[in-house]
């Protein structure tokens, strides 16, 4: 208890003392034991009124040691294999394990990481891409940096994924030792930096292939290119390359002749004393097609979210998009394959006449600058009670949308549309995407939903503002894939006209080995109800040694996946048959053989060191884990501080005093009545 609070609760018991002897003990009225009962009742009423005044109050004081985070950050990729091996690892984070100065100085945490970070609980070294950068960052997210932390780095510092981590030492918060693992000789190495190609290609154009190649070493050499398709020859050409002169750009115009999955390799001829000639050679494919989806976006207004979906669907080489006035454009409209009329106005009034003399499919986007009035008119798909009072509404996902996957879009950290409010009524059959919700209610209105009346389909997005998504879908994962995808399958849904399929397949013409190789399945009974009880079953065939395999598809939420990333490079056949559902499909799928983890020859323990070096840490080798521990125990920076805890108690509770006062004051009170006393 404070000095001051101990004056003030004495001073008060003297000021009640004072007030209970003018009252009772000056000019007495009363005598005897009464008056000495009322005066202690009177007392106890004003020095619990003081009391509750004063608030006295007392610290109560814990001492505790803060320590420092040490995280262990141990690179799980697969060139770690082929660098050093799990033993070596494992004994290395026994060290670490073993140390009681470390655990006594130290809270000690344990992470693992390749695409993504996770908790080290065991080691395979099988990842197929390495994130040095996101991992820190990561852990920046994790842990509390009002104390120092510091990072052990155990890793070949080959980085094949994301940005470059040698410049983020100076963004990074916590102190970096890394532990570099592997050969850290320089050899002489010819590589394939990267190969650049569009997916798709048209039948009887000429498709650009660009190749970046890379030369580490001191000579002069002339190492030939080559370029196969399908396994043919279609170019080859020398190359000069020397220790000044080490890299050079090839771009090279090839035939697209025939329709179909073109199989490129790109390959240059080995060095005498080149150890690792893995990464002279790489595949990519392209998908030739002799059609292309031609897309209008009417609209007479400028607007951020015409941009944002034209280079959404340009993202996909398959669609064409040409922006439209909607009086202007009207004979531009007889070529295209859908519509996408954004905010329309009565100036649309000749587009709907088209539209209805065609059935062409289109996708409709509403706002506060729509006219319901024009719109409820024209066209019999939908219709809305506008009151034209603009509203910000937030998307509802519709867990149960069974037309097509959406993409794993985080909607709920996704800005909100801007719409008018008013009842919205669907006339068609239709499905909803999204909802509506406002300040986290569902509202019960769609904000995005396809019909479709086995004539045409059509899709309406109620809410303007869409560039708001690219830009959110940007900041989480720093690409436009989500948004893009989202766009692309609601015009594939809208292109594809005809009657509806109860088998359903989503997969890819080709995959990188490095990436996920799944293939899904919607399945619907005969009421186009989705089926969650199917047995649904893949059957997988090698088309370069009939190697058959089946693959049960697992349900996930609204749709099957088959999850087939394990499988070696190669081309592939397959089938998808339901089980007493008499309904089978099947297609074909290349996996390129690529292995971004085998482009390596030796370690970069320079970025390593740049790394450490601008976090105020140092560069480790294998052999030196002891000093690196003997460093961490004796840096001061890492030193654990001791805090105090203060916990403001209060010495008497306010309802405790309160209780008090009522009741002396209450019993004084009868007493004096029952004692004829005023």
């Amino acid at each position: 208890m404070q000095t001051t609070t101990a004056l003030a609760i004495i001073l008060a018991a003297i000021a009640a003392l004072l007030v209970v002897v003018f009252q009772y003990y000056y000019r007495p009225k009363i005598k005897g034991r009464l008056r000495v009962l009322l005066a202690f009742l009177r007392y106890l009423a004003v020095f619990c009124t003081f009391l509750l005044l004063v608030g006295p109050k007392f610290i109560k004081k814990r001492f505790f040691l803060e320590k420092s985070n040490l995280i262990v950050l141990v690179d799980n990729s697969s060139s770690m294999k082929d660098s050093i091996g799990r033993d070596q690892i494992n004994t290395i984070l026994e060290n670490f394990n073993g140390s009681v100065d470390l655990k006594d100085k130290f809270n000690i945490q344990r992470y693992k990481f390749d695409r993504e970070l996770s908790v080290l609980d065991s080691l395979d070294l099988n990842g197929n891409a390495t994130d040095i950068a996101k991992a820190i960052k990561t852990l920046n997210t994790i842990f509390d940096h009002s104390r120092q932390n510091a990072i052990v780095l155990i890793s070949d510092g080959n980085n094949s994924l994301g940005d470059d981590y040698g410049y983020y030492g100076n963004q990074q918060e916590s102190i970096i030792f890394p532990l570099v693992v592997g050969d850290t000789t320089r050899y002489d190495d010819l590589r394939i930096a990267q190969v650049n190609s569009n997916k798709y290609a048209f039948l009887g154009n000429k498709f650009p292939i660009e190749v970046f190649v890379s030369y580490d070493g001191d000579g002069n050499i002339s190492p030939k290119l080559r370029i196969t398709m399908n396994g043919e020859a279609v170019h080859s050409q020398k190359l000069q390359l020397s220790k000044n002169n080490n890299s050079a750009s090839i771009t090279v115009l090839l035939n697209a002749s025939s329709v179909g999955l073109k199989t490129l390799r790109i390959s240059l001829d080995p060095l005498g004393n080149e150890r690792n000639t893995t990464n002279n050679n790489k595949n990519v494919a392209i998908e030739v097609i002799d059609e292309k989806t031609d897309i209008a976006i009417v609209s007479e207004l400028l607007h951020p979210d015409i941009g944002a979906l034209a280079k959404a669907l340009e993202s996909n080489e398959q669609y064409s998009v040409n922006i439209l006035k909607p009086v202007a454009g009207i004979g531009k409209l007889k070529d295209v394959d859908l519509i996408v009329l954004y905010q329309p106005t009565s100036s649309f009034s000749k587009v709907y006449g088209f539209i209805a003399k065609s059935d062409i499919a289109t996708f409709t986007i509403t706002g506060p600058k729509t006219d319901w009035d024009f719109l409820n008119k024209v066209q019999g798909s939908f219709s809305k009670n506008s009151y034209n009072q603009a509203e910000e509404v937030s998307p509802l996902v519709n867990k149960g949308f069974s037309r097509f996957s959406i993409p794993d879009m985080d909607f709920d950290n996704y800005p909100p549309l801007e719409t008018n409010l008013g009842e919205t009524a669907i006339l068609k059959e239709n499905e909803g995407i999204l909802g509506q919700k406002i300040k986290g209610s569902d509202i019960g209105e769609p904000l995005l939903v396809v019909l479709d009346d086995n004539q045409r389909r059509e899709a309406v997005l109620f809410g303007e503002n869409l560039w708001k998504w690219r830009g959110q879908n940007y900041r989480e994962q720093e690409n436009f894939d989500y948004f893009d995808e989202l766009i692309g399958k609601i015009v594939l849904y809208l292109s594809v006209n005809g009657p509806k399929d109860r088998l359903v397949l989503d997969y890819r013409s080709f995959y990188d080995r490095s990436n996920d190789v799944k293939i899904t399945a919607g399945y619907f009974d005969e009421s186009f109800t989705f089926d969650p009880d199917a047995r649904i079953t893949l059957h997988l065939k090698n088309r370069k040694d009939d190697v058959t395999q089946d693959f049960p598809m697992l349900l996930k939420g609204r749709y099957y996946e088959a999850d087939l990333s394990n499988m070696p490079s190669g081309e592939y056949t397959f089938s998808v048959k339901v089980k007493d559902g008499n309904l089978t499909k099947s297609g074909s799928f290349n996996i390129l053989d690529f292995d971004v983890e085998q482009q390596f020859t030796s370690s970069n323990y320079k970025k390593l060191e740049r790394l450490a070096k601008d976090t105020g840490g140092r560069l480790f080798f294998p052999g030196e884990t002891k000093k690196l521990i003997e460093g961490l125990l004796a840096n001061d920076q890492l030193k654990p501080i001791r805090k105090a805890d203060e916990n403001v108690v209060s010495l008497i509770g306010f309802r405790f005093l309160l209780g008090i006062i009522i009741v002396a004051l209450a019993v004084e009170w009868f007493i004096r009545k029952y004692n004829g006393l005023t």
